[in-house]
């Protein structure tokens, strides 16, 4: 995979603190210059920044702008022992915190130690290494929303609030989206309790084990899979210092040379069809897709189901 540009330059400026060539207190170039010698956008630059600040790595100061941070400092001025008070919801709060901001490739035990202020290494009493962490990230979030004791009546009802609640979740952790594998789902708890909701508002229907489930993950997938290009759609524009609609606008151009070819008669005939454009809404499309979805499941129902 290659690695995001704003990452590269993190890990660029860190290198250069470690080597000694920049040192605490010295300034940082502003980003409209980190930019122009990174040969990036300006969003790309300022992520990189914000990045290595919350990490700690440089701080801003009045009048001057980012400089190098101090290392950790304890009251009598020496470098921070391991937290004794530190214990694994804090370890995997800040985690969390991290992968929210800048998505799961920022997140590593060094950039969870800076946040936290404490070595490294005091991480690895609490967690086994960044593998465990992410499955305990998960867990964690899949474990914040939950259903009310009395639930709507119906099936379809009751499959709208378990997709739409899910939905939130990735609306609030675009990270959760980017994991696990339709085939291989991973074998936590608070997941398990999703997936366990959704199964229970078929029960009763007189569907097979294997159509429950078969409905169970189409439901749970048409979620996630628009909810992987929140966190998709975040990464480009940090990259590229474009929103959707301003990239939209470099592109349509090469988009009605493509349709005036007449090779595409369709997709020309859509285009005329959008007017003054397209607004790309991702919770509309959700709403859209789960209607046709149910509706779908509806039929299923009627011709499987005793």
């Amino acid at each position: 995979m290659v690695e995001p540009p704003y990452l590269r330059i993190c890990e660029d400026i860190r290198r250069r603190i470690t080597a000694g060539e920049l040192k605490p207190g010295d300034r940082l170039p502003s980003t409209r210059a980190l930019a122009a010698q990174q040969g990036v956008a300006m969003a790309t630059a300022a992520k990189a920044l914000t990045a290595l600040r919350q990490a700690g790595v440089i701080r801003s100061q009045p009048r001057v702008g980012s400089v190098v941070a101090p290392p950790p400092r304890s009251r009598a001025g020496r470098a921070t022992p391991p937290d004794t008070d530190l214990n694994r919801d804090h370890v995997v709060r800040a985690a969390m915190l991290i992968a929210d901001a800048q998505g799961l490739e920022a997140l590593s035990m060094r950039t969870v130690a800076a946040r936290l202020g404490v070595p490294t290494m005091s991480l690895y009493r609490h967690v086994t290494g960044k593998d465990d962490l992410v499955l305990l990230m998960t867990d964690r979030a899949y474990g914040e929303v939950g259903y009310p004791p009395v639930l709507p009546d119906g099936w379809r009802a009751r499959l709208e609030l378990g997709a739409r609640t899910l939905w939130r979740l990735y609306a609030r952790h675009p990270w959760l989206a980017q994991l696990g594998s339709l085939a291989r789902p991973l074998p936590l708890p608070n997941l398990i309790r999703h997936g366990d909701y959704l199964i229970g508002a078929l029960s009763g229907l007189g569907l097979p084990a294997a159509r429950v489930l078969d409905l169970q993950i189409l439901l749970f997938s048409h979620g996630q899979g628009l909810a992987a290009h929140r966190e998709r759609e975040a990464h480009a524009q940090a990259d590229t210092g474009l929103t959707e609609q301003e990239w939209g606008d470099t592109q349509i151009g090469q988009m009605r040379t493509l349709a005036e070819s007449g090779r595409y008669p369709h997709f020309a005939h859509m285009l005329d069809g959008l007017g003054d454009g397209y607004d790309f809404d991702l919770d509309a499309l959700f709403e859209a897709g789960l209607q046709a979805l149910l509706d779908g499941f509806a039929h299923l129902i009627d011709r499987e189901g005793s």
